[in-house]
């Protein structure tokens, strides 16, 4: 009885398999497919037709997959940016970017708010750590000399994308509008001011004026939950793909 119904079972399976609507969904090569063997084809049609599985490459070359080689340190910034995603969404839902409520709204937030101090400082503290592994990785690169040909493009790419991130630590740190955030603006504006043919049109912008004003913080909170972190996704889906079509993870020297 129990053969049967085994067999009507395995059956079923292999006509849902082989009918038309689950062949148009897996691709070929999926372990999904009807008569799917393990063979080295196959494995390469299951990396190439998986978004998942598409981040990684058919084949790793032994160092790639080091601890000692690597150190994780690309890994572990992009993991940063993500635990700041979430945590900075948190933070969102009892802030609001004006000078009149943000230090109040702050205080309340490590006051009141339950998990509130504790979500804060793993954002404080992930930020730091976040500029500190990008530091690291460029280093790392440096040293193994991953930013000659054919890799000098996704060089320029990781020093973009460590701009960007210094620009997300800065523009958060103003956020709580206190007088240390104030000073920070002042500084940083006015030597924005300096830079060549656009430096008193780019202070006007990130200003909201000619001075401090009430609309300034806004303009900073902006960049800092939207217009960086946008920018700084797109450069990073750039460098992953780069770091594909250039054949892996760079070698020792």
């Amino acid at each position: 009885m129990g053969t049967q119904v085994g067999d009507k079972a395995s059956d079923l399976m292999g006509q849902v398999q082989g009918s038309q609507a689950w062949t148009s969904i897996f691709r070929p090569g999926s372990i999904f497919r009807k008569g799917y063997t393990d063979s080295p084809r196959n494995r390469s049609y299951v990396i190439m037709n998986s978004v998942l599985y598409h981040l990684h490459p058919v084949k790793v070359k032994r160092h790639g997959v080091r601890v000692s080689y690597t150190l994780c340190l690309g890994g572990l910034s992009f993991f940063l940016f993500i635990l700041l995603t979430v945590t900075g969404i948190f933070l969102m839902f009892f802030y609001r970017p004006t000078a009149a409520q943000a230090w109040d709204d702050i205080y309340i937030l490590q006051t009141e708010v339950a998990f509130g101090l504790l979500v804060r400082n793993i954002h404080r503290w992930g930020a730091h750590l976040m500029v500190l592994t990008v530091f690291l990785h460029m280093a790392r690169v440096f040293y193994h000399g991953a930013y000659k040909p054919p890799r000098e493009f996704n060089w320029v790419i990781g020093v973009i994308l460590l701009t960007l991130t210094l620009l997300l630590s800065f523009t958060g740190y103003l956020l709580p509008w206190d007088q240390l955030a104030l000073w920070a603006v002042t500084v940083g504006t006015n030597m924005m001011g300096f830079t060549p043919v656009f430096g008193d049109q780019v202070r006007f912008v990130l200003l909201s004026g000619v001075e401090i004003g009430t609309d300034t913080l806004l303009r900073w909170y902006v960049l800092h939950v939207l217009m960086l972190p946008f920018v700084l996704i797109i450069f990073l889906a750039v460098h992953f793909w780069r770091v594909r079509k250039d054949g892996g993870i760079s070698g020792p020297l």
